[in-house]
């Protein structure tokens, strides 16, 4: 056999050419990297900046709704304003309910509403549900979306954080969850325990009942050690260094309230339904607060609590509240109130 030396090079050639094919083809079977968190898109309308943000842990995308200061050429801080059961979905928000987006519209601070998330607690589910879906809203809020937020808005890195009725637990779960994130919080008309057979109750109606979801899909059946770890009553401890404000009112409606309600519901029965309603579950989230505040009170962690002579679970209360919230709010996110 003769020794062609060309006739080498060119089979070692190939066989390189064909060891780096293999190399890049991707293996069968194999997962692609997954997709990592980011701002999607961006649609600006005047001051309001609607965001769509990827969320990994959920595999989906997120609106979040951020009405930006009048003055955007220096880093403003962030306020993270959570609604109720409706998460946003529905016409029951800060946007369409009140006047305080507007009022906020004033303050050097970028207002964030997360839009999404019914019934979900805001927190991490341990199972998908079939009506509420994959829920991995601590994830999103502690970890995903401030990073996100801090290089798209150039925020000074200082947030506040409010919530309400549900969202008012939600709030001092993620607190806890990553204590010094939000330097102040305030949570309006929420029941701060999960754990204990009242609490549980709360959590029932709210996802069982209003939503429509298993509870058993957030934290497990009602033994898990889920619902004490995540019981914002229990670990309180892990607020101690965030300035807290925290309101109630005891259930007892005026007759501005029993007006408003009726209103609503264009004088039919079901205004009487939700005014008894309301009374109920303010005068069971009143008796929760006062939970916290004996709570707060044996550990020695400060807290400004708020309780209100009157009052029924319902917008003007919780509006009334952020005022009354604001100089503490502003102080966390290094402003004069």
């Amino acid at each position: 056999m003769v020794f062609d030396p060309c006739k080498v090079a060119a089979r070692r050639a190939v066989a390189i050419a064909l060891a780096m094919l293999l190399f890049l083809m991707p293996i069968p079977g194999g997962a692609a990297p997954p997709k990592p968190s980011a701002v999607s898109s961006i649609v600006k309308d005047g001051r309001t900046w609607h965001l769509k943000v990827y969320s990994a842990a959920m595999g989906k995308e997120v609106a979040v709704d951020v009405l930006r200061p009048v003055d955007t050429s220096r880093p403003a801080p962030d306020l993270y304003m959570l609604n109720g059961l409706d998460a946003g979905e529905g016409p029951m928000n800060w946007q369409k309910q009140t006047t305080a987006i507007q009022w906020l519209g004033s303050k050097p601070i970028n207002v964030v509403q997360p839009i999404g998330g019914r019934g979900s607690y805001y927190t991490d589910w341990d199972k998908p549900d079939p009506r509420l879906g994959v829920n991995k809203w601590k994830t999103f809020l502690t970890t995903e979306l401030p990073p996100l937020l801090d290089r798209t808005l150039h925020s000074t890195g200082l947030n506040a954080l409010t919530g309400l009725s549900m969202s008012g637990i939600s709030v001092l779960q993620l607190a806890e969850a990553k204590p010094g994130l939000w330097k102040s919080v305030a949570a309006y008309s929420g029941c701060a325990q999960i754990a204990d057979p009242m609490g549980r109750m709360f959590v029932n109606l709210v996802i069982g009942l209003w939503a429509g979801g298993n509870p058993q899909n957030m934290y497990g059946p009602a033994d898990s050690p889920e619902w004490v770890q995540n019981d914002p009553l229990v670990n309180a401890e892990k607020l101690r260094g965030t300035l807290l404000y925290i309101s109630s009112g005891n259930g007892l409606p005026t007759p501005v309230d029993i007006q408003n309600y009726q209103k609503q519901a264009r004088g039919g029965p079901a205004g009487d339904v939700n005014l008894g309603l309301g009374m109920i579950i303010e005068a069971a989230a009143d008796q929760c607060t006062h939970n916290l505040q004996t709570r707060l009170d044996t550990l020695r962690i400060p807290a400004t609590f708020q309780f209100t002579p009157t009052g029924t679970h319902y917008w003007p209360y919780w509006e009334e509240a952020l005022h009354n919230s604001w100089p503490l709010l502003a102080q966390g996110m290094g402003l004069k109130g």
